[in-house]
């Protein structure tokens, strides 16, 4: 028998209610108090993190014709703001010297002042400036609370969790697309949209109260409490990074690179394809984006739950590999058609970017997690700088936009061969165990 009360912090029984109104996250598996709150701080942050990225590329013919942007300077600019998030790097990386939630509160507190300040850019230059600064802070956020769920989370609720986070994160794309469609009407146009990128500070008291260290990490600085400091220590993680699974990280930095360069432009001259070439206005696109990304976000849990299902490594090569054959079909063909396709496009781009953070998480040590996301989120950068500047290059040879993201499209089929032949299978199996510190 046992020998007093069962403890209250491996209670399992307990579900949010807020969980009764979120269907499409679907059936969840048992998870403490702790692991619920946990979650739900994390989402809300990285809901405005995402609502935030995604307002240039939805509002870019608003911004480019106030601040009067070149067309032939657009893929340019872009990849200035993109280069902000090659420095995300930085942050993950003292994430793992200073602990996840510290850095995961300062990432929040800077994504959201830049959002507001660019709000009020007078010029182009200015705007690119702030949104360079923003990105570092919001893709730092988003690969830190991909790491904080990795870690938090039981082995067997881990892909639903990691689902659940992405799924709710991109409620945040929901509600830009859903005010993007009163562009028009709103007082200051574009500018109101950034604006609404301010909520988010009042999130941080309530991540200081509530919101404890990870256990991994905090497992981990135990046991590190002796050990190096000074530019010594600082170096642990870079380290680790280098010498231990070199193979691993080599494989998914790759896929990393190879979509950013495939596919980044797709995404992000979609909104300008609609209404140039098809003649869809605003309130069409809005409305599109939001009941089509409503409809795709349903991709993030359910490629959680068929990777802990069917297997890591298989889910993942068959959303790889639908993908980009969703991007070509959708820059050509009938208009019709163009709903459907932009569905499946943002339902296998959404699960793919899940099950690869999975991997992302589950392929390296707690030493060195945190690094190792920033550093793929830099090689993913880089791959959507090339490919931009690429998509530019294109554009002079073929005189089009769309012939040219279709022949960056194809690129991304070799990311479901590297997935094949390098990446382990993980479902079901502990961090530790996957892999152990060296």
């Amino acid at each position: 028998m046992s020998g007093g009360p069962p403890d209250p912090a491996q209670d399992r029984s307990f579900r949010p209610a807020w969980l009764d109104r979120l269907h499409f996250l679907g059936e969840p598996p048992p998870m403490t108090r702790r692991q619920w709150r946990v979650l739900a701080l994390v989402s809300v942050a990285s809901f405005f993190d995402q609502y935030d990225a995604g307002l240039f590329s939805l509002a870019l013919k608003q911004i480019q014709e106030d601040l009067a942007m070149p067309d032939a300077r657009l893929g340019v600019f872009s990849s200035i703001i993109l280069v902000g998030a090659m420095f995300a790097v930085l942050l993950t990386w003292a994430a793992d010297r200073y602990g996840r939630r510290r850095l995961l509160m300062l990432t929040v507190v800077a994504y959201t002042i830049l959002t507001g300040a660019t709000a009020f850019a007078p010029d182009a230059e200015t705007f690119v400036a702030l949104q360079f600064l923003a990105r570092a802070f919001i893709t730092a956020e988003y690969a830190l609370a991909v790491v904080v769920i990795g870690e938090e989370l039981d082995d067997g609720a881990r892909g639903w969790g990691i689902g659940a986070l992405a799924a709710l994160s991109a409620c945040g794309h929901g509600l830009a697309y859903l005010l993007f469609a009163f562009v028009d009407l709103l007082p200051f146009g574009w500018r109101s949209l950034y604006l609404v990128g301010l909520v988010p500070l009042a999130l941080v008291a309530w991540m200081r109260r509530d919101m404890e260290e990870t256990p991994y990490y905090a497992r981990l600085a135990r046991s590190t409490s002796g050990g190096p400091s000074g530019l010594r220590g600082a170096l642990v993680p870079l380290r680790g990074l280098v010498r231990q699974y070199p193979g691993r990280f080599t494989a998914i930095g790759s896929i990393f690179l190879l979509l950013g360069l495939a596919e980044r432009s797709a995404f992000f001259f979609a909104p300008k394809y609609l209404q140039e070439v098809h003649a869809f206005p605003p309130a069409v696109v809005g409305m599109m984006g939001f009941f089509g990304g409503a409809l795709g976000v349903f991709a993030n849990t359910l490629a959680g739950r068929w990777s802990d299902r069917f297997g890591r490594r298989r889910t993942t090569i068959v959303f790889l590999v639908v993908m980009p054959l969703a991007v070509i079909a959708f820059y050509n063909t009938w208009w019709a058609l163009l709903p459907v396709l932009w569905v499946v496009l943002l339902f296998f781009g959404m699960g793919s970017g899940v099950l690869l953070a999975m991997y992302g998480v589950e392929l390296f040590p707690t030493s060195y997690r945190s690094t190792a996301a920033g550093a793929r989120t830099t090689l993913s950068t880089l791959g959507a700088i090339l490919g931009l500047s690429l998509e530019s290059g294109l554009y002079a040879a073929f005189g089009s936009h769309w012939t040219a993201i279709t022949v960056l499209a194809t690129l991304a089929l070799l990311a479901p061969v590297i997935v094949w032949l390098a990446f382990p299978e993980t479902t079901g199996r502990s961090l530790d165990d996957i892999a152990p510190e060296r």
